[in-house]
Order: C-alpha cells, then sequence, then structure tokens
C-alpha cells in the first residue's frame, strides 16, 4: 500500500487520483534526484579534493581540468537539471496544497535544492572550474591558482552536498506526511 497508494496507484493498474499521484511520483523522483547528486558532493568533499590536494599542483590542476570536462555527460546533467526541473515543480505546487501536511516539506525541500545545489553551482563553482580551465597546469601560477582553488571550492561544496541531502531528506519527509 504506502507511497505507491498515495501516489494513486491501485492493484487494478487505475490511477484513482491523479493530480496526487503525480505530485507523488514527482516528489519521489526529486527526493532519490536530490540523494544522488548528494551522494556525488559528498564524494568530492570526503575524499576526491583531499586526494587531489595531496598531489603535486600542476597534476591536482591538470585532473580537475580533466574531471570538469568529462563531468557534464548527459547522465549526470539528466539527474542535476531533471531534479531541479522536479523540484521547479514541487515549490510552486507546495503553495497550492498550502496547509496540508506535506506542503512546508515540498516547498523546504525544493527551494534547499534549487539553492545549494543549483543556484551554488551555476554561481560559484562553474566560474571557478572555467577559471581553473584557463590555468596552464605545468605553469608558473599553478600552485598559487590550485591552493586558493581547491579550499575555497571545497567549502562551498560541503553547503551544495549539505543542501542537496537536507532536500532529499525533507522531499521523503513529504512522502511520508502525505494523506
Amino acid at each position: 500500500m504506502g507511497i505507491w497508494r498515495r501516489a494513486g496507484l491501485q492493484a487494478d493498474g487505475k490511477c484513482s487520483r491523479l493530480m496526487d499521484g503525480f505530485l507523488a511520483m514527482v516528489t519521489l523522483v526529486a527526493a532519490l534526484g536530490c540523494g544522488v547528486v548528494a551522494g556525488v558532493f559528498f564524494a568530492f568533499s570526503a575524499f576526491v579534493m583531499k586526494a587531489f590536494d595531496r598531489l603535486p599542483a600542476s597534476r591536482a590542476v591538470a585532473v580537475m581540468q580533466e574531471i570538469n570536462t568529462a563531468a557534464p555527460t548527459p547522465a549526470f546533467m539528466v539527474v542535476l537539471f531533471g531534479t531541479a526541473l522536479a523540484c521547479g515543480v514541487l515549490v510552486p505546487w507546495s503553495l497550492f496544497v498550502w496547509g496540508g501536511p506535506s506542503a512546508v516539506y515540498l516547498l523546504v525541500g525544493g527551494g534547499l535544492y534549487l539553492i545549494f545545489a543549483i543556484g551554488l553551482t551555476v554561481v560559484y563553482h562553474v566560474p571557478r572550474n572555467e577559471a581553473l580551465a584557463r590555468v596552464e597546469a605545468s605553469g608558473t601560477e599553478a600552485e598559487s591558482r590550485w591552493s586558493g582553488y581547491v579550499a575555497g571550492w571545497t567549502v562551498w561544496n560541503h553547503l551544495r552536498f549539505a543542501g542537496a541531502l537536507a532536500a532529499s531528506a525533507s522531499l521523503v519527509m513529504a512522502l511520508v506526511f502525505s494523506t
């Protein structure tokens, strides 16, 4: 029964409450997407950036440049921005169901993801990654540029991770408290 019943799916395959079912499925997809993105950010915060920082600066710059080139795969972009799309549906939808048991969780979860995962990526991380892409890895400025890059990038990445994880938790709570 549980979430699938709340999603409007019945044993006979009919959808009993289309909008309730749609909202529940969007919420589930968004919660899972937030969790996946949080996991990617966690990996960078927990060990990837620490490993890079143990390398000589020229090597760390070169490897990070390669990661930044390889990262925007279709799969990752679908998860990152597909989750943003789902959260972009949930935030205004929360206002339509305001007063309901899950409205605040929808608003908070969607908002956290959009602000921390997407907002910080676009406003902070992408510009720094683009600036690092212009650094000659074997050049004389690689060491100074890397030391400034890794410290700030990692701190702000911790916030991306925490925001995406909190968004996932909030959206799970929306599912738990939905009626």
